[in-house]
């Protein structure tokens, strides 16, 4: 098994497409034709926390990827809510309404209990504890089923390292380098594994990530992207030049009031799903935590006039006005610049939609 250590996302992104050009093996799938590692990989995130990826080739959707993972933590599987961000995740629902395979639904609600809360307090309980496992694969669910979405992460465990800080690893079944590992996962893991931690009372570790096959699709994405894969070899790009020593993320449990462990877990979870009962219309004033108030909020806002406002006004009253109160520097980077990448191909006339 390879072992890439990587600071954090943006930088595993160009050391992986570096690798698989070196070593990938080109096999056929359902989808296409392939490069795919020859043995199981595993990546290492030394600050996983560091998860947006700022790479314009790339042109990750921050949007999609922010409110994904707070649509997992929230527990829920309705397809409505990431399709607003993403309307290709439709293709994933086999009835048009939920996703199947939705890890944040299993992770709270699917296996009829809250398998997330129960690690919280065990680990709470016991620091030293081993035994703390999240499941997302169900064998009666899932094993011989031919439908549309079925989970490529199946399991993760969380542990307390002798730094006291927690560690996660999860472990993958299968994986697209480009869109899933270093994309959307990256994001969605390592918030749950910041929220794990901030509930429990503890600092956030490494994450590794175990992936059985690990592979990229050889279409038009791959080779929008390859030019990333060329940079790994020129520290001056992405080692040395890291767009995290200019921008520091935001600790989803931040407070402005002195308040215990178990408050602050109690009041994230309920304003969290003060969030979702609201997300079409949110308001700020409606949440004391600044994640909340000051992140989440104002990136919902910046998308909904991206969303709904004409353009080109839509473009820089998203980016001038409702981003520049995103407290989160990083997530505000991100937006602002995809944002603008669509602004300049509305101006030279490729229709980009919404």
């Amino acid at each position: 098994m390879q072992v890439y250590t990587v600071r954090n996302a943006h930088e595993a992104l160009a050391v992986l497409l570096s690798a698989i050009d070196r070593e990938g093996v080109e096999r056929q799938s359902r989808n296409g034709p392939v490069l795919m590692f020859p043995m199981p990989i595993t990546i290492c995130y030394e600050k996983p926390t560091e998860r947006v990826l700022f790479w314009p080739e790339r042109d990750a959707n921050p949007f999609f990827h922010f409110f994904e993972a707070l649509h997992m933590l929230a527990g829920r599987n309705d397809v409505a809510f990431p399709a607003y961000f993403a309307k290709q995740i439709l293709e994933y629902s086999d009835d048009g309404t939920t996703l199947h395979g939705a890890y944040g639904h299993r992770w709270r609600k699917a296996f009829k209990f809250d398998q997330l809360r129960e690690i919280v307090t065990r680990l709470r309980q016991d620091p030293n504890c081993r035994r703390q496992v999240l499941q997302m694969w169900h064998a009666g669910w899932d094993l011989g089923r031919d439908g549309k979405d079925l989970p490529c992460n199946i399991a993760a465990t969380f542990q307390i390292n002798v730094n006291g800080q927690l560690d996660m690893v999860m472990f993958n079944r299968s994986n697209d380098t480009i869109w899933g590992a270093v994309g959307a996962n990256v994001v969605h893991f390592s918030v749950l594994q910041e929220y794990v931690a901030g509930a429990v009372g503890v600092p956030v570790g490494r994450y590794w990530q175990v992936s059985a096959n690990m592979h990229v699709y050889k279409n038009d994405v791959y080779t929008r992207c390859r030019p990333i894969a060329a940079a790994e070899p020129d520290p001056w790009r992405w080692r040395n030049s890291n767009p995290y020593d200019t921008v520091q993320p935001f600790d989803l449990f931040t407070t402005d009031h002195i308040m215990n462990t178990k408050e602050r877990w109690f009041l994230w979870d309920v304003e969290l799903d003060r969030l979702f009962s609201s997300w079409q219309c949110p308001g700020a004033r409606e949440f004391t935590l600044p994640f909340f108030r000051d992140v989440a909020v104002p990136m919902l806002q910046a998308y909904h006039i991206y969303k709904t406002m004409n353009r080109p006004k839509c473009y820089t009253e998203a980016k001038d006005r409702a981003l520049k109160r995103v407290a989160a520097m990083d997530w505000q980077r991100a937006g602002g610049e995809w944002i603008m990448r669509r602004f300049d191909k509305w101006v030279a006339g490729v229709d980009v939609g919404v």
